[in-house]
């Protein structure tokens, strides 16, 4: 990465478990229903418990690129932030304008509710079929633009499952990223 571009100290990267992070919100990539499914929704909804779901049912669904909020039950997260990315067909159609409002929608659900700490998963990448370098670049160009222009939260963890994603986000954020 060139030293032009600093690398914010707010921003972290880690491999793991997005469900045993003790932070003020974790990001769920849901879909549409809310109501659970496979990947990193289907872990937060078995760590949340039965109280997530029920919560859930009352938001009346989301739509992608917009966020819900929540409480984080049996999670060590106060929160979740849920938001559905786009299905990736190709590119032609919205996709990358999608996910890059489900950052926004996130960050500003953060910046209202004054969270100091949030953690992301590499949303839509799975299942959804995002690309993940493409996918990064998204993510981190959404969060770099929303933490120069506020002061919250203080720190964004991107969390990524396996080693596919950790290296797409290392790419985008160089080889300092901690």
């Amino acid at each position: 990465m060139p030293a032009s571009l600093p690398i914010d100290p707010r921003i972290r990267l880690e491999r793991g478990d997005i469900t045993h992070l003790a932070v003020d919100a974790i990001v769920n990539a849901a879909n549409s229903s809310l109501i659970g499914g496979g990947g990193v929704d289907g872990a937060i909804h078995r760590a949340a418990g039965p109280a997530l779901l029920a919560e859930c049912r009352t938001l009346g669904g989301c739509q992608p690129g917009e966020a819900r909020l929540t409480a984080g039950y049996r999670l060590p997260a106060r929160h979740v932030i849920h938001t559905v990315g786009p299905i990736w067909r190709g590119g032609g159609h919205g996709e990358r304008d999608i996910l890059a409002r489900c950052y926004a929608a996130c960050l500003a659900i953060a910046l209202d509710r004054g969270f100091r700490d949030i953690a992301f998963p590499a949303i839509a990448t799975g299942v959804y079929g995002f690309p993940h370098d493409a996918a990064a670049a998204i993510a981190v160009a959404a969060v770099r633009s929303h933490l120069a222009a506020h002061d919250a939260p203080q720190r964004v963890v991107f969390v990524c499952f396996d080693d596919v994603a950790v290296a797409a986000y290392r790419r985008v954020l160089g080889t300092a990223a901690r």
